[in-house]
């Protein structure tokens, strides 16, 4: 490992660690939203321990109908169509599917442990590629190549990642998603939202780019 992947063997390797992902979780994989829900971990283990009173889908099933019932006074042998308000006609009945069924899964996010061994594996995963490769050093700046074209300042190096940092996680929360949820998962599903994302992500990036290095 003395030397970067060629990007076939990275985009292979990222197609590879999506699947397998989707196939062992059944979730989609994404790093901003993983973050989020490590950093409430207290909000989303109450979550799980509630979700764990209705691990049985047929059993929320009738949590919610009973609870419907006794919101709305009905009985079990009540009608469950609302009444008609006065003045306005009754619809025909139509044969409309029930939102949720015996067949239909319940999928909620991922547990919390499996994020945190995700944000975990990232880390381990970029610390293991740097040692190996012998490019492993402690820095205290971004580079001859930021301290050109942004500022050599340390202070406000600091000021700028900082508020660069801030804009990307709002960026990305706003959006749904980060570069990997929408990029990798989104776009590997043929999803609008994520293709249009990953368009703007990568619209923007190169136009930073050739700002920085043809104009500044």
């Amino acid at each position: 490992m003395s030397s970067y992947w060629p990007w076939w063997a990275g985009a292979a390797g990222l197609a590879l660690v999506t699947i397998n992902y989707t196939l062992t979780t059944d979730r989609s994989f994404g790093v901003s939203s993983a973050w989020d829900r490590v950093l409430h971990w207290r909000r989303e283990r109450r979550l799980e321990r509630m979700d764990e009173e209705f691990t049985d889908d047929r059993a929320l099933v009738d949590a919610l109908a009973a609870a419907t019932a006794e919101h709305f006074g009905t009985g079990p042998g009540a009608s469950t169509v609302p009444p008609v308000p006065y003045g306005e006609s009754e619809p025909l009945e139509t044969d409309v599917e029930p939102a949720v069924s015996e067949n239909t899964p319940v999928t909620g996010p991922a547990p919390l442990v499996t994020q945190a061994a995700l944000l975990i594996s990232i880390f381990l995963g970029g610390l293991i590629a740097a040692v190996t490769s012998g490019r492993f050093h402690l820095r205290y700046d971004m580079g001859p190549g930021f301290r050109n074209l942004v500022t050599a300042n340390p202070t406000a190096m600091i000021a700028v990642l900082f508020v660069g940092g801030v804009l990307v996680g709002f960026g990305t929360r706003l959006a749904g998603g980060c570069s990997s949820g929408h990029g990798l998962n989104g776009c590997g599903r043929l999803r609008p939202v994520s293709l249009v994302a990953t368009g703007v992500f990568f619209g923007t990036a190169v136009a930073v780019s050739f700002l920085l290095w043809k104009v500044i």
